[in-house]
């Protein structure tokens, strides 16, 4: 995927220093671009990081002090001034704590962010600086490096034979949720890959049980670039409250570094973006912006909370003219719903009634309150973020969409069609939906029963489809309810593994 990206920046270059030489930075390329850097003691780093307010540049945007000062007060970490130069060296062995480990969270799963494979793929020993940084501090040599791409663990496997350091590499499965931090652990320990449902800090046990400092690409980056300007260096770009700079991923194809605070309009203008009905910022978990926002935002926490937006992960996709805006917020969630992983309520039942309320409100069936309901039902009660994170997609764009949602509401439509400008997975063949073969349905309802999820009754019984493709936690169910069909009328079209089509 990162060759298809293109990568620029505004202001200068810090974590893409030397791209405009180099498509890779092997070990040479980069010692001589960022030369070899000294690991601080812990109590060094805390304050560094503390210093320029690093955050976490996955979505959460948790300080990076208290990440390592949580995994630090769980072992007798060692607090002597380390010699240790990076990489290749080995200091001051002293008070080493073995059961720490480094993670490195290098999943991207969700559509339109690229800006972390262009790291792990174009600058992996910089990543690897900042994981054998923070694992020196912590006393042990323990680096895991969690990738999806293929392309990405050949790289940053490259990276660590080069180094000959003791890290290792695991595959995740590519999906949206699969970058959830317990998601990642889950899968590391070599469990199913989904959020365990019930809050555990990775801090606390993490990787085999042990004290885990988990933290995604750009973060160990931009920590390895704090260690080698400096505090006052660092902070000399940004704003006085968030110093530095950040990658953002600009509609999917144009990876850009520019300092924080910058106006959003001018990192629009810098990838010619023309002006366009909305743009989403954070992704999809993030906020609809409308024009008179975009004009307004500024690239920071402060700066997007103030228009009512985000920075999140640092997605950013604008809305292409001449699309159906509605259209595409329904395409989208409708994805979501299927990228659930089934553990609560608020995504079994709350999601598909989510897709339903905004396919009637397309179709002039509907309002914008019964999409505000149905997103606001279970907020705040999900086994992980993914309901609350899609209501808040979906909400917001009940705000910035306000003349389109009119004019279906009233019209019957507004007059465009739907073109999928906002990216998503390109189908592998496995997807499925379920279909009715109405010749036959006699409306006996039993497949209401068996999968509520994806199927409802109407006022006169009989069923009613939601037309997102089948979640894989769904399968055996939607198998089970094909072969308890009186009628022979329920059918799985599309790639379901083992599932009776009836076609």
């Amino acid at each position: 995927m990162t060759s298809t990206v293109t990568v620029s920046n505004i202001g200068g270059p810090r974590l893409t220093l030397g791209f405009d030489r180099f498509d890779r930075l092997d070990l040479d390329r980069h010692l001589a671009v960022h030369g070899r850097l000294r690991a601080p003691a812990l109590d060094d780093l805390v304050r560094m990081a503390e210093q320029v307010d690093l955050r976490g540049r996955g979505g959460a945007g948790f300080p990076f002090a208290r990440k390592l000062m949580a995994v630090a007060a769980r072992v007798n970490h060692p607090t002597a001034d380390r010699t240790a130069l990076l990489p290749g060296e080995k200091g001051d062995e002293r008070g080493s704590s073995e059961d720490v480990v480094v993670v490195v969270n290098g999943a991207e799963g969700e559509p339109g962010s690229a800006k972390d494979k262009v790291l792990l793929g174009r600058a992996p020993h910089l990543v690897l600086d900042g994981a054998q940084i923070a694992a020196n501090a912590l006393g042990t040599q323990r680096i895991v490096l969690a990738v999806e791409s293929d392309e990405a663990a050949r790289s940053v496997r490259a990276a660590i034979s080069e180094r000959r350091m003791p890290a290792r590499v695991v595959r995740l499965t590519e999906r949206f949720i699969s970058g959830e931090s317990g998601a990642v652990i889950r899968a590391i320990n070599g469990e199913t890959p989904i959020p365990p449902g019930v809050k555990v800090r990775a801090s606390d046990a993490g990787v085999d049980g042990f004290p885990t400092l988990l933290s995604n690409t750009e973060t160990f980056a931009q920590l390895a670039v704090l260690v080698s300007l400096g505090s006052d260096l660092y902070a000399s770009a940004g704003t006085d409250d968030e110093p530095g700079t950040t990658l953002l991923t600009i509609g999917g194809t144009q990876v850009v570094e520019a300092p924080l605070g910058t106006p959003l309009r001018a990192v629009l203008d810098h990838c010619d973006v023309p002006p366009s009905p909305g743009v989403l910022v954070g992704g999809y978990h993030g906020m609809w912006l409308d024009p008179a926002a975009v004009s307004r935002a500024v690239l920071s926490r402060a700066g997007m909370r103030r228009v009512g937006g985000t920075v999140g992960a640092g997605i950013i996709l604008p809305l292409t003219r001449g699309t159906c805006p509605l259209g595409e917020v329904t395409r989208i969630a409708s994805y979501l719903a299927a990228q659930s992983a089934g553990q609560c309520g608020p995504c079994r039942l709350g999601l598909p009634d989510v897709v339903r309320s905004l396919m009637a409100l397309t179709e002039g069936a509907g309002t914008a309150e019964d999409v505000r309901r149905a997103a606001g039902i279970g907020r705040g009660r999900g086994a992980c973020t993914h309901p609350d994170g899609t209501a808040k997609f979906v909400l917001s764009a009940m705000e910035a969409f306000t003349a389109d949602i009119d004019a279906h509401r009233w019209g019957g439509g507004c007059g465009q069609s739907t073109y999928g400008v906002l990216p998503l997975p390109v189908p592998d063949g496995t997807e499925g939906r379920v279909a009715i073969d109405w010749s036959r349905c006699d409306g006996h309802g039993l497949c209401a029963y068996v999968v509520p999820e994806l199927i409802q009754l109407d006022r006169y019984g009989f069923p009613v489809v939601l037309g997102t493709d089948i979640p894989s936690w769904m399968e055996k169910d939607v198998q089970k309810a094909v072969a308890m069909c009186p009628a022979l009328a329920l059918r799985v079209v599309g790639g379901v593994p083992g599932a009776p089509s009836r076609r």
